[in-house]
């Protein structure tokens, strides 16, 4: 299968709906976008709606006070625009928890028109029911809130985590016989299998995949805490966190009032069940998908010594969290999926993304020997890059790395958008340079409300313009990306003034002059540049002129 092809085919299956041609197949734009990190965001997931043409990104970081989890929109994966609120009112929803929301993800049914926000958070109540322990330390669940509008606010579909209770039979509890700190596990193999058998998992960072089959899957992390594995080369316990799945019925999806919680399938309830259990005891089962153990890699061990280096302050970690998973066919016909994954903490320098591949949903998957495919470069102050999802360009010929990163370590995390490219392997183009908007963004156009101004002598006239995608989304002329400058001839006539969308003029006297207004991109030097779409009979400025009449 060529390139193209194939790319098309894997955006397709993440927007579940068929990818249109290019609206102008010859045209695009000589645009350009760099990484400036000016952007709030963590844990980053992107959706494209195609109703509105409009990227849509949720981030654990960045809502207005009373929100959980910011909502931004762009035309071009670069440029993005903060949208009030968040999307989940707090006190309203979410209330089954009280903290660490993180990590939202929002699928689009373009059948019912539903869009379902999947967010983890930690719970306030009913601890001991779900984790068995009332002080349970990180007792995290997933939950689901459903929208008509990708800009939400979304709401709870019940006022409860997911119904799903996966348990781990074979894990021997070492908590329940450490003391209270819970940051020094046993210093043998064999104290450690003296503590009881079982613990509940809690779990963040909910990804939900659509096979090409219809079936549904949930892919989610093991939280670190109640994971204490003994790791035999460093001969001590390293408390780890593992990604699994586990399969969802598809009732939720299809049902066009959005009332439906999400289930996991049946086979997967109760399946860790042992035979003396009382009834009404849910043990529920999962998959296995990446664990350090299973599959080693050196790159994964940046905090594995962080307890002796902080004197007692830290624990021994491991981390494999924030999967996105991707399908692919390759020249055979026979389907490849692809998973990224984080690693290390997001708050040292050497946190980093690698992947994995298997021939099922379910795998077995094996990490790639490239890995780490996104990682720092301070090169291009770029630090702590991570937890991203995979989105297309809008004519779905190119795929990009949407995640998190930082321009040094100590910064906040921001918004970064990288090149994504899938062939024999998966890689990622890191930038902080200047880059070529998406394919199918351009051509661009700029439109002024008005065709004509016409001011009085002693006054002044003001036009809104716009700029937009070839898909009809508009451009954030607020966000410092983007500016138009204006022009009048002749320069004598008046004066002109530029605010955001907002373009005045003032004469100076009563000759008619013409104002042009054109679209700038802000380059990584800091400087602007004018922008012009392209194509076979060469480059036209994104730009308009209006009349000015001044009226007597």
């Amino acid at each position: 299968m060529r390139l193209t092809a194939l790319l098309v085919a894997v955006f397709a299956t993440l927007l579940l709906v068929p990818v249109p041609a290019p609206a102008h197949p010859a045209r695009s734009t000589d645009a350009t976008f760099h990484n400036a990190a000016d952007t709030p965001g963590a844990d980053p997931f992107v959706l494209f709606d195609g109703p509105s043409g409009h990227y849509y990104a949720y981030s654990t970081e960045g809502a207005d006070p009373g929100y959980h989890f910011a909502v931004y929109r762009s035309p071009d994966l670069a440029t993005w625009e903060h949208l009030p609120g968040g999307a989940l009112r707090a006190g309203q929803d979410g209330d089954w928890a009280h903290d660490w929301f993180w990590a939202p993800e929002v699928y689009h049914n373009p059948v019912t028109g539903l869009y379902f926000l999947f967010y983890a958070a930690r719970m306030n109540r009913g601890v001991a029911e779900h984790f068995g322990h009332a002080d349970f330390e990180e007792p995290c669940k997933v939950g689901v809130a459903v929208s008509r509008s990708p800009a939400g606010p979304f709401r709870d579909i019940a006022e409860a985590p997911l119904d799903y209770h996966p348990y781990d039979p074979a894990y021997h509890d070492v908590n329940l016989i450490m003391d209270a700190a819970q940051k020094k596990p046993p210093a043998t193999l064999a104290e450690g299998r003296t503590a009881p058998l079982g613990t509940y998992i809690p779990y963040i960072d909910p990804n939900v995949f659509f096979d090409a089959d219809g079936r549904i899957y949930l892919y989610f992390s093991r939280n670190a805490y109640r994971n204490w594995v003994w790791d035999h080369d460093l001969g001590k316990y390293v408390e780890e966190s593992n990604i699994y799945a586990v399969e969802l019925t598809g009732d939720w999806w299809r049902d066009p009032t959005g009332r439906t919680m999400p289930a996991i399938a049946p086979e997967y309830r109760d399946r860790n069940r042992a035979p003396g259990d009382l009834p009404g005891v849910r043990k529920d089962g999962y998959v296995p998908v990446l664990d350090y153990g299973s599959d080693p890699q050196e790159w994964e061990n940046a905090h594995v010594h962080d307890h002796a280096g902080s004197g007692g302050a830290k624990k021994d970690r491991r981390w494999a969290e924030g999967s996105t998973t991707v399908r692919t066919v390759d020249a055979s016909g026979n389907p490849r999926y692809y998973l990224t994954y984080s690693a290390n903490n997001y708050e040292n320098e050497f946190y980093g993304v690698g992947y994995a591949t298997a021939g099922s949903p379910l795998g077995p998957w094996r990490k790639s020997a490239a890995n780490p495919v996104l990682s720092q470069d301070p090169a291009q102050g770029l630090y702590s890059t991570g937890h991203g999802s995979v989105i297309g360009s809008p004519d779905g010929t190119q795929l990009y790395y949407v995640h998190h990163g930082r321009p040094s370590t100590t910064s906040s995390r921001a918004l970064y958008t990288s090149r994504l490219h899938l062939g024999d392997g998966l890689s990622i183009d890191a930038s902080t340079s200047d880059e070529p908007l998406p394919s199918g963004v351009g051509p661009l156009r700029l439109r002024a409300d008005d065709p004509v101004l016409r001011p009085r002598a002693d006054g002044s006239a003001t036009t809104a313009v716009d700029v937009r995608s070839a898909r009809g989304a508009g451009f954030d002329l607020t966000n410092p990306q983007n500016r138009v400058r204006a022009v009048l001839r002749p320069a004598d006539a008046g004066t002109v003034t530029v605010r955001g969308d907002r373009v005045t003029v003032t004469p100076t006297g009563h000759r008619p002059a013409l104002l042009t207004v054109v679209y700038q991109r802000r380059r990584a030097d800091g400087g602007y540049r004018d922008v012009a779409d392209t194509g076979p009979h060469g480059t036209v400025p994104v730009q308009v002129t209006i009349p000015v009449v001044v009226r007597r």
